[in-house]
């Protein structure tokens, strides 16, 4: 799923090609794709684009007073071209295509929003303030907002039951942060994912806010100027734990471990985050039983 640097990356991309163009198509292929009717995605054409923003995950183009936001899930992506076909796009079960948006001018140029698998997630919404996207409109602070101080995160953690890998990818407690990352800034933090977050100390909270942040910053800096087809290579290769099961941790050269859910899973490294305990996946403990 795209997270914070990721959408930061697209969000920057967009800007440099779409700011002052004008929109001349908005092509919905697959309808379920499109969460608002009112205004109609053709209300978008004819409009010159404006600033293109990243809101936590959501992408935020606007154009002419109103905004084409974007929620790419977990398995949606852009694509731009320079010259889109002429034909317009045809719905397919096996066409991952979902919306295609078309620039005025001879070249045809544009972008593509495509939705692998069948879970099909991906959300558009036309709108004329951002805040009245659900999603948008309940997220939490952004963590490389300079207002999000270490006092400001203490008081978010404060009280907090729940284990701190569930709150890091909370978007009503952070905006941004996903599976990937929170895998990420926790090592970073050498910190367990199942420590409860309420019960961190004073030295651990600051240990954790200063991964957030270096770890973040240092994603977007790398994504920093990348065509939007480089990016899933680029978050990939960054990665030191996430997706890393059975690899030796960079770090201490420990193997990774993991713990599987239902839909998802997380990576950890035993020395650097829980004292060389392995955590118990209760997955694989069923199927050995």
């Amino acid at each position: 799923m795209p997270e914070l640097p990721e959408v930061e990356a697209l969000s920057a991309f967009l800007s440099e090609r779409l700011t002052g163009r004008v929109i001349a198509r908005v092509q919905p292929v697959a309808i379920s794709a499109l969460k608002t009717y009112d205004p109609p995605v053709t209300a978008l054409e004819g409009r010159t684009v404006g600033p293109v923003t990243r809101r936590g995950k959501f992408l935020d183009i606007e154009a002419g007073g109103l905004h084409l936001v974007v929620h790419l899930a977990r398995a949606g992506w852009l694509r731009w071209k320079d010259a889109l076909p002429a034909e317009p796009p045809r719905p397919s079960p096996r066409n991952p295509l979902a919306l295609r948006l078309r620039l005025a001018g001879e070249e045809g140029a544009g972008f593509d929003l495509t939705e692998a698998g069948t879970k099909k997630g991906l959300a558009v919404y036309v709108v004329h303030d951002p805040a009245e996207v659900p999603g948008v409109a309940r997220l939490g602070p952004d963590p490389l907002d300079p207002a999000l101080t270490l006092e400001a995160f203490t008081a978010l953690l404060a009280g907090e039951r729940r284990r701190i890998k569930g709150v890091l990818r909370d978007q009503s407690v952070l905006a941004g942060v996903g599976n990937a990352y929170s895998d990420e800034v926790l090592h970073a933090a050498r910190m367990s994912p199942y420590k409860t977050a309420g019960s961190l100390t004073a030295e651990e909270t600051a240990r954790l806010y200063a991964a957030l942040g270096s770890t973040l910053r240092e994603a977007v800096e790398r994504s920093r100027g990348l065509a939007a087809g480089e990016l899933k290579a680029e978050k990939k290769i960054g990665l030191r734990v996430h997706g890393r099961t059975g690899q030796p941790c960079p770090v201490c050269g420990d193997t990774v471990g993991e713990v599987s859910f239902a839909d998802s899973s997380l990576q950890y490294c035993p020395t650097c985050q829980t004292g060389g305990k392995p955590l118990a996946d209760r997955r694989m403990s069923r199927l050995l039983k």
